[in-house]
């Protein structure tokens, strides 16, 4: 059967080892680590163990070399079982993609080792309590101070922030005369004044530890920006942004096409008593569900065919 986006062979391996996880492992802790709001430790053990948090990056740093099509369908598959686990993924990709578009980051190709091999979970730390969801516009600076860089900041929004081994970041360049001269850089979540400060307890994704990080007197050295000062929004519109939104609409799909498979084993199993008719015996209700399920299949296939007008 032809997958809605496209996938290669070997790409369908990569969904088969996936499937295998969400089955396994996310889906078995899905309903613990939602009400507990708990980080989905079992599954990105799972994902790292597999090779799958490399999935995207490119082999000469130990990754697989797949694109969007496969991460999408990889993002879905987990978002079925746990959406927790399928934020945390994505996040992470898109936040390995912006080290790996870098050509000054230092550190990129280790980095980029350890992601590939399971060793690294890294994030996005771009929204901040002043610009909130507008992310590509940061309100904290950069200030230049014998050939280095130190910031504060409050970000808002950083998932996996009590987990990842680092975070992406975002600044104003030194002297910026707009937000939008921002710079791309990072940071080690064990370096000095990088502090998780609250917790997550959201509506939904309770375990993606979506939770306040305070950057506060921080040092960045040039080696570690990914983005030269002021080019931030290349990183951040060119790169970034198109991960997230692949992955985010493929998260999507994925619990859409959850919600209809519970619904439709809830109207199979449910029934009345006094003449033994289900609920699926109800033509509103058989109504009701195949619009569900047509709606999700055209979401699914938009993106299949934004997927398909990557050149």
């Amino acid at each position: 059967m032809v997958h809605s986006y496209g996938l290669s062979a070997p790409a369908q391996e990569y969904l088969s080892a996936a499937g295998k996880i969400a089955e396994q492992v996310a889906s078995a802790n899905a309903a613990e680590v939602d009400e507990l709001a708990r980080f989905p430790v079992e599954s990105m053990k799972s994902l790292a163990d597999s090779g799958l948090m490399g999935l995207c990056l490119s082999k000469e740093f130990g990754g697989q070399g797949e694109g969007m099509r496969t991460f999408a369908a990889v993002t879905e598959e987990l978002a079925m079982a746990c959406g927790s686990t399928a934020m945390v993924y994505v996040m992470h990709t898109a936040a390995a993609q912006a080290i790996a578009s870098s050509s000054i980051f230092a550190e990129r190709a280790s980095v980029l080792k350890e992601i590939s091999s399971g060793k690294h979970l890294t994030t996005l730390a771009f929204s901040e309590a002043g610009s909130r969801s507008q992310f590509w516009a940061p309100t904290s600076k950069l200030e230049e101070t014998n050939g280095h860089f130190t910031t504060s900041a409050s970000k808002s929004w950083v998932t996996a922030a009590g987990h990842a081994d680092s975070y992406v970041s975002t600044a104003q360049k030194p002297n910026a005369a707009s937000p939008l001269e921002s710079t791309v850089y990072f940071v080690r979540a064990k370096a000095a004044g990088v502090s998780v400060t609250g917790a997550f307890n959201g509506l939904g994704l309770r375990g993606n530890d979506s939770a306040p990080v305070s950057l506060e007197g921080i040092e960045v050295k040039r080696g570690d920006l990914i983005s030269n000062p002021g080019d931030g929004p290349t990183v951040i519109l060119q790169v970034v942004l198109p991960w997230f939104a692949i992955g985010t609409a493929a998260m999507a799909n994925g619990l859409c096409r959850a919600a209809v498979q519970r619904t439709i084993e809830h109207l199979t199993g449910t029934g009345f008593e006094h003449d033994g008719s289900k609920l699926r015996d109800l033509p509103n209700l058989r109504a009701r569900v195949a619009e569900m399920s047509t709606r999700t299949e055209q979401s699914r296939a938009l993106l299949g065919h934004t997927l398909a007008s990557d050149r």
